[in-house]
């Protein structure tokens, strides 16, 4: 098995050696510097630094912005396609490509009616393309490679040029053996915020962006399997899966917006608590107002962009996830009985003679493995997982929290730890006396009579003859 120094020493000697004998230093030096980001902490919102058009930055969860320079009128970026190790949740890696250092790429951050340049340099063992998704551009800066432009070979710098024609909310991703490097995780952000007052873009206190993304990582193992079409195995946003995901944290009262974007294989129902929300915009800009209503969860589907927003008003940790159940779990077998109601004991016995380790999982149902200590492969976490301050939340992969203070200070994203509930405001056992059990009128032992045959009054046949209309 290739271990993460072995990845890195592999890839980079592929996409690094390449670029030395491929791009110049002198050519280089023309280039904006390559940022780069390993951490998967959430990073400030960059803000803007030009100072002729300000907006209020997004904030990517466990990502970052790219920082720009500004060339003769254009606002320039430089991307590097190159292989990464993500932190997928503490105590598991993977080995992924991506851009910067990461996986998803850095947000990219402008505004309506920039002229933007973006130098790409593929640093990958082989060869990419940029696409970028939901832009209206010139249809040789699309990204489509053998379509629009020659594939960016390892090692060459392209450069592609555009306008920001409009406002909304965006992604760009690999259109170069598509399945495989966005398998390994090559995408990233985009948002262009208007130049001058919307009238359909609402004035918001934070603005989140989220991509959904899928692995499947064989449990053991650090490299993503690229072939897979349905039966991934690890649910995420931005390249994070629970208890790894921030929570989105808002002073109490503040309008908040969500982006979020889908470049998985099936589709996702996102569920807030707490919240009623709108969705604001999609791929094609913002929506009309006399459009939206509001609801709890957006179904978004592959390919998709939702912009949601409410008002942050009830304090709490409230749950935010993909209501798609086993998305909001971390891998696990896919071939597994059901044995509820199974009962074990005595072929527990015997098998744990042959095989002293041996374990029931599932005759209670699912939740006793959160309390198991059974050890696991290396570089793998439980299936269900995260502690809060009850217990185990189990849950996984599209899993967070939207956290809600009073005493937040605007502009502090830092998590504020667990919610104290007032008094009398929170579930509890209840240990007074229980009422007896009464069985319903016509029932035994607590279950409906069901007839032994019908009679004429309960239905009639009817010929089609003697059918009406």
């Amino acid at each position: 098995m290739a271990t993460r120094r072995d990845f890195m020493k592999m890839t980079a000697l592929a996409g690094g050696v390449m670029a030395g004998s491929s791009v110049s230093n002198s050519a280089l030096a023309g280039l904006p510097e390559p940022v780069s980001q390993t951490s998967p902490d959430t990073m400030d919102p960059l803000q803007p630094h030009d100072g002729s058009h300000p907006y209020n930055p997004v904030v990517t969860l466990n990502g970052w912005t790219l920082p720009y320079r500004m060339n003769k009128g254009f606002k320039e970026f430089h991307l590097v396609a190159e292989p990464v190790v993500r932190e997928l949740a503490p105590g598991m890696e993977a080995n992924l490509w991506g851009y910067n250092g990461q996986s998803p790429g850095p947000t990219i951050e402008v505004v309506e009616g920039d002229k933007v340049r973006i130098f790409l340099t593929n640093r990958l063992p082989e060869h990419t393309s940029i696409h970028w998704h939901g832009q209206r551009l010139p249809n040789g800066m699309d990204g489509v490679a053998g379509l629009n432009q020659p594939a960016v070979m390892p090692g060459k710098t392209f450069v592609y040029e555009f306008e920001a024609k409009r406002p909304g909310t965006f992604m760009y991703h690999p259109h170069a053996d598509e399945m495989t490097q966005m398998a390994m995780g090559m995408m990233g952000f985009w948002v262009t915020h208007p130049r001058t007052k919307h009238p359909w873009i609402s004035d918001v206190d934070r603005d989140y962006c989220i991509l959904l993304n899928a692995f499947d990582i064989v449990p053991g193992s650090a490299t993503p399997q690229i072939m897979t079409m349905l039966d991934f195995n690890l649910w995420a946003w931005n390249s994070r899966i629970f208890p790894g995901i921030s929570p989105l944290v808002a002073r109490k009262n503040e309008r908040v917006r969500v982006r979020v974007g889908n470049l998985t294989m099936t589709n996702h129902p996102i569920h807030v608590h707490g919240i009623e929300f709108q969705v604001t915009g999609t791929d094609g800009g913002p929506t009309p107002p006399e459009s939206r209503w509001f609801e709890v969860t957006s179904d978004i589907a592959v390919g998709q962009m939702r912009q949601i927003e409410f008002i942050a008003d009830e304090e709490g940790d409230w749950a935010m996830h993909c209501h798609k159940s086993h998305h909001s779990m971390n891998a696990m077998g896919h071939d597994i009985p059901t044995l509820i109601g199974v009962d074990h004991r005595g072929i527990t016995k015997k098998i744990q003679k042959l095989v002293p380790d041996y374990m029931v999982m599932g005759e209670r149902g699912m939740a006793d493995m959160t309390e198991m200590t059974m050890p696991l492969p290396d570089n793998t976490i439980p299936m269900m997982t995260g502690k809060g301050p009850y217990g185990s939340v189990e849950m996984g992969g599209m899993f967070s929290m939207l956290k809600v203070r009073a005493d937040l200070k605007p502009g502090d994203y830092s998590d504020p730890g667990w919610f104290q509930h007032p008094e009398g405001h929170q579930a509890s056992e209840y240990t007074g006396e229980l009422p007896e059990v009464s069985e319903g009128p016509g029932s035994t032992n607590g279950l409906m009579e069901v007839n032994e045959a019908p009679t004429e009054s309960q239905f009639r046949a009817i010929r089609p003859k003697d059918r009406k209309g």
